[in-house]
């Protein structure tokens, strides 16, 4: 019979799932009904708090989970606000823009893209000049921070365009919220998507929506799907506190956990300080053995690093990545369409520490392969 190991768990230098923090997952070793008192009074709790996060107030923006990964929430958002006969501007500069894409041609939803390179932030008189251009584009989308690279894209300043322009505005902050400050109405937000399982550190399981209550009011008949329908979901947890399908009970109560030790680190601006401090010792101790990072430092954010490959012909990243891996560390493969990149991330419950071990790993294992960066 398989037993659960009792050893510390690998530390996950990635974008998601990420570590969590012991007390987080011993949060999950409840059984409790979805239809519980208790249960119900937790979903409240944690809705209310997400709000309090994007510095807004429920009744101006509401909180809505969905079960399953962002994805599913981004796909919901996408499938159930842009009009029967809308057009979505989709602003891509990496991967998970092209998924957005993506989601729209498969749903039937019109869309036009800004397509800029993975190493270059969105170009905002860019964004103007499309809405100015074509009247029949009703949303705009855009991601944070794109994982692709770690680039962060200019929302605020994209959102003071949108909202000039009388679209509706949705931003993927699945990599940044709850570690980058973000005031929802100071963007001009109208739905902000994020997961359980990034910079919040809970657990995988459900993704949620911030949306702006008006926005979503407003959406009646647009959605494409039953069980990704946007409103009707807000409705169900509006009308008595449940999901509509079986909720994932245990994910919920490790995320109330994890809520609470956010707040306790000093909520997203003392999160975003050890994030910070993460990022600043990798890239110091990579420089100093040589790696170059993809992006320039002025366009990098704290979240996630892409490193390129070494060019001697010694390195392989399978070799590299398995040999940290067999030693405890594990990273990320990369994304950049453009130039073979590995990626680090700065997330999760991991702190200085733990950067500063895998930097001594990563030496070691240079040593071991013999390839210089």
């Amino acid at each position: 019979m398989h037993r659960t190991p009792t050893y510390r768990d690998k530390p996950l230098f990635t974008p998601g799932p990420l570590t969590t923090s012991r007390t987080v997952k011993q949060a999950l070793l409840r059984d409790l009904g979805s239809r519980d008192h208790e249960f119900i009074a937790v979903v409240r709790e944690i809705r209310e708090r997400l709000v309090a996060l994007g510095g807004a107030q429920v009744g101006t923006y509401e909180a809505v989970p969905l079960q399953g990964s962002g994805t599913f929430a981004i796909e919901a958002v996408l499938t159930s606000t842009v009009p029967r006969d809308g057009k979505m501007l989709i602003i891509i500069n990496g991967a998970y823009g092209r998924r957005m894409r993506t989601i729209c041609d498969v749903g039937g939803i019109a869309c036009t893209a800004i397509e800029f390179p993975e190493d270059c932030a969105t170009d905002v008189a860019a964004v103007q000049q499309a809405l100015a251009e074509d009247d029949a584009i009703t949303n705009v989308a855009v991601v944070h921070c794109e994982t692709t690279t770690g680039i962060i894209n200019p929302i605020a300043d994209i959102g003071a365009v949108v909202r000039r322009a009388g679209r509706t505005y949705f931003v993927d902050a699945m990599s940044s919220f709850g570690a980058v400050p973000v005031d929802l109405a100071a963007c001009g937000i109208d739905y902000l998507v994020s997961s359980a399982n990034k910079c919040i550190e809970g657990v995988p399981g459900f993704a949620f929506v911030l949306a702006r209550r008006d926005a979503l009011l407003a959406t009646e008949g647009y959605a494409r799907t039953l069980s990704l329908d946007l409103l009707a979901q807000w409705r169900g947890l509006e009308k008595n506190g449940q999901f509509r399908f079986t909720p994932p009970t245990h994910t919920l109560l490790a995320f109330r956990q994890a809520l609470e030790e956010l707040e306790a680190e000093g909520g997203v601006e003392g999160r975003a300080r050890r994030y910070r401090a993460n990022y600043e010792t990798l890239v110091a101790g990579m420089r100093a053995m040589g790696f170059t990072e993809y992006l320039p430092p002025e366009r990098q954010g704290y979240i996630i690093t892409s490193f390129r490959y070494p060019e001697d012909p010694k390195f392989s990243f399978d070799e590299f990545y398995n040999r940290l891996n067999d030693r405890g560390y594990v990273i990320y493969p990369g994304k950049v369409s453009d130039a073979d990149c590995f990626r680090i991330g700065n997330i999760g419950r991991i702190f200085e520490a733990d950067v500063r071990d895998l930097l001594g790993a990563i030496r070691d294992t240079m040593d071991a392969m013999g390839f210089k960066p």
